[in-house]
């Protein structure tokens, strides 16, 4: 496995890949899918997605401890259910939520750069400029991993810098007040309100990426914790400080209409003229770091997937080792999704996959780890209490308001466990690799 370089990626390097992918993700992407699910509450369920995620982490921390590896998540399983179907099923929903959100993060790329030409939002500009992107960040991932916490770093520093002064000017000039967003404020349901919180802990998700870089970080045994620490606690101060200027400028139709590029309409009266450009010049310095933060983590997951024997593979006539391989599967699967589904849809189906995988991920430490973990059982149980709350209310209301991404979504997670149940029974799961 020496294609995992111990040491080449910095605390910072890989706080900087977890914000990236969170703050990529999260307020550019879905901030007004969700205060169209919450209502003029939809400051509080950032907070409240930062405390579900809050609890959340607390399983990867343990298993981050005690295995730090390249496989992150993936080992994590193996650990708790052994290599068989679960292992397997739960590392899938995972790559293929990262997956699904470096799509989501394209669109937002294509959404947010079309606002300076205003150019319609059903342009097939946006999956174009979307597959660009994808592209870009496979052009970098395939350099070293120093170059990359480089540019995570340095964009990660100018997007937060940049969204903080749009967070602060934005509630000055709105007196710390939020009456703008109770202008033709609306009613939510509480099933409203809890799937605008599946959206939210969507947002915070990035940290899982941050797993991937167990074999590579410095002193892995105690810093994988204390980067996904540190991402959480920057990720949710953004988010909290970026929607209550957003709800302080602009009422809540106006952020609903605007909903994929809610950000760029609130830059409008806090910063004048220049607002666009420096809301858009910020979405794209988010979505960049992002996705190439996301593309680097997955393709190590299913790398090491696939050197547990628990994935197929197959080389194609491609030049380089399999990390190199499941990087290009990674990239044209993003860029299917990109082209074929909307912001909306894209968010909802990542979000159905990361919270089963969290369950099943708490579950395995919670039932089969305690004797080799250290952990206070309450904290895992809440966590899955929240998790099962929070999906079992967002597909409800995907049901009842978009039901072929319930049944898409349902199909696609059948899929995958048959498939991986038909691909153990045919192939030996002994593998001789070493897993580090």
């Amino acid at each position: 496995m020496n294609r995992y370089k111990p040491n080449s990626l910095t605390l910072t390097g890989a706080v900087s890949l977890g914000t990236g992918v969170m703050i990529g993700a999260g307020i550019f992407a879905i901030l007004g899918q969700v205060a169209e699910l919450a209502g003029t509450s939809f400051p509080i369920i950032f907070f409240i997605g930062a405390i579900v995620a809050a609890f959340s982490a607390y399983s990867y921390i343990k298993f981050s401890n005690t295995y730090p590896s390249a496989g992150g998540i993936a080992m994590y399983l193996e650990k708790a259910y052994g290599k068989g179907v679960v292992t397997g099923f739960g590392a899938l929903l995972m790559a293929f939520s990262m997956v699904i959100n470096e799509s989501l993060v394209a669109r937002t790329f294509g959404t947010y750069t079309i606002q300076l030409f205003n150019i319609d939002q059903g342009s097939f500009l946006v999956p174009l400029l979307g597959v660009g992107l994808l592209i870009f960040a496979f052009a970098i991932n395939i350099s070293s991993n120093r170059l990359i916490g480089k540019i995570s770093f340095f964009m990660s520093l100018a997007k937060i810098a940049g969204i903080s002064i749009f967070g602060i000017i934005g509630l000055w000039l709105a007196d710390f007040s939020f009456t703008s967003t109770s202008l033709g404020s609306m009613e939510a349901t509480t099933e409203g309100y809890l799937a605008a919180v599946a959206l939210a802990v969507l947002a915070y998700k990035g940290f899982t990426t941050i797993t991937n870089s167990g074999s590579e970080i410095v002193d892995p045994h105690h810093n994988v914790s204390r980067a996904i620490v540190i991402s959480l606690a920057i990720c949710a101060t953004i988010y909290l400080l970026v929607s209550f200027a957003v709800a302080g400028n602009l009422a809540l139709p106006e952020i609903i209409e605007a909903k994929d590029f809610a950000l760029a309409e609130a830059a409008k009266p806090v910063f004048g003229t220049y607002g666009l450009w420096f809301t858009v010049a910020l979405a794209i310095i988010a979505t960049v770091s992002g996705v190439i933060a996301s593309v680097f983590a997955v393709s190590r997951m299913l790398a090491m997937l696939t050197d547990m024997n628990l994935i197929p593979h197959r080389h194609f006539g491609m030049p380089g080792d399999i990390q190199k391989h499941t990087l290009v599967y990674t990239i044209v699967v993003a860029i299917l999704l990109t082209i074929f589904f909307d912001l909306s849809r894209i968010a909802s189906l990542g979000a159905i996959f990361y919270l089963v995988m969290d369950i099943i991920m708490h579950w395995g430490l919670l039932r089969n780890m305690r004797n080799k973990i250290k952990i206070r059982s309450y904290v895992v149980i809440t966590a899955i209490v929240l998790d099962v709350v929070v999906l079992g209310a967002f597909l409800l209301i995907k049901a009842s308001t978009d039901i072929l991404l319930v049944v898409v979504a349902l199909t696609m997670m059948g899929l995958i466990f048959i498939g991986m149940k038909l691909f153990l029974q045919t192939h030996a799961i002994g593998s001789t690799h070493k897993v580090t």
